[in-house]
């Protein structure tokens, strides 16, 4: 079912300088050049923000200077913060005159590096906070560094409290404060000098293979004649209607051989290879026949199969092989198909291609055609749709033309002497 790739003795060598080292060492110097190794320092923020709100900031008012209330920490750069608000100042010279706001490591670190944004938020609605931030310029000195746990960044006197107490900051008696930080993290990339390849996942060839050697089946089925054995857990996994039938309360009792109507056998081995492989078989090697006919043949039987299974990614998977097989000796029947099976996506591309006035007539002249007007009446009526719909697009096209011709010019748009 898979390829092999086999070597082309006429090909090259990958590495030519490696096979003269082996057919002469003396050469191998001359093939040797010096290497270049690179690497980059990368210097990045870790970003995050906090919302901290302040309610009763009324009664907060004379608990003290440098007496604080705190938010809740919160973590940004895998370091804890917190916020500090300060209702009458922390500074003892500002006597209460000022609010205070800082924002203070809370987890042990030392000399870490930060960007910092405070906001008071504006509650009347018009968006005009009060903010002070290092985000979206260069600071003088590059970010602010906190020595250790405790360590602040702030402002003593971020707010006079006369001002504070009567503007559109302050709403029911409480203040809403927002918080972003944003932790310096500094590494360098190089070549990754190790690596271990990772095998692709092979649970479908695992699977095939259980299918192919018969190992620990437990139900057959009869199939126009022949036997196939399967695995009822397998089908169960993969099939609803399979798990329904093998295990559900209407299960049929003889697993020893359950017959399959209305399927040929080849259709249904295709079935059995994509419930265990999960991929389309080889439909010519399947059919016997190298033609694409036959492949189109085999995969409008395995569409109608997927959806009595309900088996969707192979339904899907026969839905685009027969959108890219459409020709005008099959595309009645898959149309047929389409409309029967409810694929939609495949049934707007075949109707597309038939109202096509160069295969419209080919397409009629079809015994496809014929089964397409006794098993689905209604679909002519949305052909003839397509059709009027082609035919209104080229008269729109034509009349362009024609206007532009009655206009003086030819085709190529040139302006021409009218003859009389």
């Amino acid at each position: 079912m898979g390829r092999v790739f086999r070597e082309n003795p006429n090909s090259r060598p990958i590495f030519p300088c490696c096979e003269s080292t082996l057919a002469n060492s003396s050469s191998s110097s001359s093939c040797s050049t010096p290497t270049t190794t690179t690497s980059t320092s990368m210097t990045e923020t870790v970003n995050g923000s906090h919302q901290f709100k302040i309610s009763g900031y009324s009664l907060s008012k004379g608990m003290g200077i440098g007496k604080y209330v705190a938010s809740d920490t919160f973590v940004v750069g895998g370091y804890s913060w917190a916020i500090y608000f300060y209702p009458d100042g922390k500074s003892l010279e500002d006597n209460a005159t000022y609010v205070s706001l800082f924002i203070a490591l809370a987890s042990e670190g030392t000399d870490v590096r930060a960007l910092f944004e405070l906001t008071l938020l504006d509650q009347s609605g018009k968006e005009r906070h009060k903010v002070h931030t290092h985000f979206g310029r260069t600071p003088d000195s590059g970010p602010y560094t906190l020595k250790y746990r405790g360590s602040m960044w702030g402002y003593k006197r971020f707010f006079k409290r006369t001002a504070l107490e009567t503007s559109d900051y302050l709403k029911d008696d409480c203040l809403s404060v927002n918080c972003s930080v944003g932790v310096v993290r500094s590494y360098t990339e190089g070549p990754k000098i190790y690596s271990i390849a990772v095998p692709s996942s092979n649970i479908g060839l695992n699977f095939g293979q259980l299918l192919e050697t018969g190992k620990g089946t437990d139900v057959n089925f009869e199939v126009d004649g022949e036997t196939f054995a399967a695995h009822k857990l397998v089908l169960a996994t993969r099939s609803p209607v399979f798990r329904a039938q093998l295990f559900g309360p209407m299960r049929d009792q003889n697993t020893q051989c359950i017959k399959v109507e209305d399927m040929e056998a080849p259709v249904f081995k295709a079935l059995l290879h994509f419930m265990y492989w999960d991929s389309l078989p080889d439909m010519q090697e399947l059919t016997g026949l190298n033609t694409t006919w036959a492949s189109t043949l085999m995969a409008q039987h395995l569409l109608a199969a997927a959806d009595r299974y309900g088996l969707e990614r192979l339904r899907v998977l026969c839905e685009a092989n027969l959108c890219e097989g459409v020709a005008i000796n099959t595309v009645a029947t898959t149309l047929a198909l389409a409309e029967q099976h409810h694929c939609f996506q495949l049934k707007a591309v075949c109707l597309k291609f038939v109202a096509l006035p160069e295969n419209l007539r080919a397409v009629m002249q079809t015994d496809g055609f014929e089964y397409l007007k006794q098993s689905c009446p209604t679909v002519l009526t949305e052909l003839l749709e397509y059709v009027a719909r082609v035919s209104e697009h080229s008269v729109i096209l034509c009349r362009h033309g024609n206007e532009a011709i009655l206009d003086g010019s030819d085709v190529n748009g040139r302006r021409v002497k009218q003859r009389l």
